[in-house]
């Protein structure tokens, strides 16, 4: 990860770390001993952080076994082992690439997930892929447009149908011209209805069948994007979706905006899927691809 990124990311975390990181230095340097005392103040450091209480106390127990195993005396060194715990929980592996690829963005609406669409798109287009995106959420008014907004702006074309319109209608032709195009990549919107979870269902299976069967040769993620600032509820749709959906991995946004990044790590562990990207601000180019350590870095150091 770039140096630059790096800054970014450590500024966008400034009040995940000051949250996190401060109270486990706090509890560093209250602490002479690595005794049950500082134990019970980094697990309340992590759950506080929205890590949850089942990581937290997950990460403290595995923390303790190596603490035991390497007779360690120093709290400070706790500190770096928990660290580098962290950095095991987070650092899932993500599957190689593979064109020609589609991949079906979902998330609940305001997480983001349109304008991480485009910037996904920019991305991909510096690394010299051909881009074709898909407005599949034909039910939020202005959804569409907002699409077409990041296509004009990545010089990419858009497949659209009228409001209202079959989302699997859509996805059909989608990849019907990404074929005719020999396009690398597909990116597809989709709706983020959560209150009638069948129906997002039923919507998923329906997409899904469609691209498996016209387009058996491309390779289909399926990312959720959440957005950091909603806590623990991040969790609540990483299931849902997840359930609906079949996550391949998560793109995590807005964490310039929340003092409680912990969710990651509550989402990782449960669904075992890996982080791909993280937002850490508004520009085209604050949307990068994950590394774990750099990550606990930024938030802890």
């Amino acid at each position: 990860m770039a140096d630059g990124f790096f800054t970014k990311l450590r500024e966008g975390l400034f009040r995940s770390r000051q949250n996190l990181g401060g109270m486990l230095d706090d509890a560093v340097n209250e602490h002479r001993v690595v005794d049950e005392d500082f134990y019970e103040g980094l697990t309340d450091a992590l759950i506080l952080s929205d890590m949850g209480a089942a990581g937290a106390e997950e990460a403290v127990a595995r923390l303790k076994e190596r603490v035991k195993a390497e007779n360690v005396k120093d709290t400070a060194r706790c500190k770096e082992l928990l660290k580098e715990i962290l950095v095991s929980i987070l650092d899932v592996p993500k599957q190689p690439l593979k064109w020609p690829m589609v991949i079906l963005a979902v998330g609940v609406n305001g997480v983001g997930k349109t304008t991480t669409i485009g910037k996904l798109a920019l991305r991909f287009q510096s690394l010299g892929r051909t881009i074709l995106l898909c407005a599949a959420d034909t039910f939020r008014a202005a959804a569409a447009e907002q699409l077409a907004i990041w296509a004009e702006r990545a010089r990419v074309p858009l497949i659209r149908h009228q409001e209202g319109a079959d989302p699997a209608g859509v996805v059909f032709d989608a990849v019907q011209a990404a074929k005719a195009r020999k396009t690398d990549l597909l990116i597809v919107d989709t709706a983020g209805r959560l209150h009638n979870k069948k129906n997002l269902m039923d919507e998923m299976e329906k997409m899904r069948r469609v691209i498996d069967r016209e387009y058996p040769e491309a390779t289909v993620r399926c990312l959720l994007v959440v957005d950091a600032t909603t806590g623990q509820n991040g969790l609540l749709q990483a299931r849902a979706f997840s359930e609906a959906a079949g996550i391949n991995g998560v793109v995590l946004t807005k964490l310039d905006g929340t003092a409680k990044g912990g969710v990651i790590f509550s989402i990782v562990r449960e669904l075992q899927v890996p982080v791909m990207y993280v937002g850490v601000g508004e520009g085209i180019d604050d949307l990068q691809a994950f590394d774990a350590k750099e990550f606990v870095s930024a938030l802890l150091d």
